[in-house]
């Protein structure tokens, strides 16, 4: 792992522990939100943040952005450490009653194979940061990784994601 990526992971890393502690430290002050909305809240942010690292791999597949090396394995790195993230985002206690979730509650009734895509899904994204450090620019590896996890996304959201 290369000292930028650690470094990355360290601040990615620092923030988190961060705002859970700036939630734990509200929480024992006044009653705050459930633990489902705040399973729901930690995957929205988690998703939201690899959508805005992810987005810019298709401008850059699409031949609509440059290429840059250093922001290619910075945001590589990012979506693989935040879908590493994703396992503790799906408790049972979520599943219902949470307005501001757009999962369906097929992830409940069908976790097992939703559990499967997300393994898939953490695994391709090592894969994709692995592909991307080996990559010299917006070459047919680059493309063919970017479409792979690209198709990752959009298997889970047309499954699991309401509109």
């Amino acid at each position: 792992m290369s000292l930028y990526s650690m470094r990355a992971r360290a601040l990615l890393s620092g923030a988190l522990v961060a705002s859970c502690v700036a939630l734990t430290s509200a929480s024992a002050q006044a009653p705050g939100p459930s633990p489902a909305k705040i399973a729901v809240e930690s995957r929205r942010a988690e998703f939201t943040l690899i959508g805005n690292f992810f987005r810019w791999f298709g401008g850059v597949a699409r031949g609509n952005a440059p290429y840059d090396e250093a922001e290619a394995k910075k945001r590589a790195a990012r979506i693989a450490f935040l879908a590493d993230l994703l396992d503790e985002s799906f408790p049972d206690i979520s599943n219902v009653g949470e307005p501001d979730s757009k999962a369906k509650p097929e992830i409940w009734k069908e976790k097992a194979e939703f559990d499967k895509k997300l393994a898939k899904f953490k695994e391709d994204a090592r894969v994709f940061a692995d592909t991307i450090a080996k990559e010299k620019g917006a070459t047919e590896g680059f493309k063919t990784a970017v479409a792979n996890l690209g198709q990752d996304c959009k298997g889970c959201h047309d499954s699991y994601k309401a509109k």
